[in-house]
Formats: structure tokens, sequence, C-alpha cells
């Protein structure tokens, strides 16, 4: 929708989702409990659809080029609880119920390391 002004879209009651130029948005998975941040990653309109229409969490994959459902291979699905939309409508808060470990490297989030200098140390929560 191009015709939107900022002051509607920042401003409004409607959901005017402010897509990038390759048609994606930011979405960032907390857990609901706890609000770790658990993973950044991307939708477009069809990962956003599919994630309102079934409350589990979908996002576009740019490796893939395709919809991914989070969980498909692994069984460890983010479960919607609500979608926070932040103030110009170009990313997405996914506060969820994870199914086990969000990141495919098997840890809980896919922040599991601090840099330290130039280094990462895993953390150990």
């Amino acid at each position: 929708m191009t015709d939107v002004t900022a002051a509607e879209r920042e401003l409004g009651n409607a959901f005017l989702p402010r897509f990038d130029a390759q048609g994606l948005l930011i979405a960032i998975a907390v857990d609901s409990r706890t609000r770790e941040i658990l993973m950044v990653a991307y939708m477009d309109e069809e990962a956003l659809a599919k994630t309102r229409e079934t409350g589990l969490a979908h996002f576009h994959s740019r490796s893939r080029g395709r919809l991914w459902l989070k969980g498909e291979t692994s069984g460890h699905f983010l479960r919607i609880d609500e979608i926070r939309v932040d103030c110009d409508q170009d990313a997405l808060e996914l506060r969820v119920t994870p199914e086990g470990p969000a990141c495919h490297t098997g840890a809980r989030s896919c922040f599991y390391r601090t840099l330290d200098g130039d280094a990462l140390v895993r953390n150990e929560d």
C-alpha cells in the first residue's frame, strides 16, 4: 500500500506492515514467559499470513528462497501467543511458547554466545 502516510502507519489502528525492497520484514521471536530473545528471522507476506492462520511461526528462508515453518524438521515449533508490531510496522515481536530449542545448533536461543574482545564466549545460562 503506497499511499499510506507515516502518521497512519505509526499512529493509526490499522495493521499496515511495511515490507522492505525484498518483500521482507524482521521477526524477533521472544519467549513469552522469560522474555528471552530466541531468534531473529524474516517474514514475507506468505509467512506472515501462515503464522496468523496457524498460530505457528513461519518465516521466509532467504537461503532456500521459500516458506519455512519453524520446527518442520526438528519438531521444535514456536507457538504464537502474541504478535507485537513496532512503531513503523517494519518489525514484529513474536511472543512465543517454544517447543524445544529455538536454535538449529540445539541451543535454547540463537543468542548463546557473548562477544568478549574479538572472541565469542559461550553463555553459561
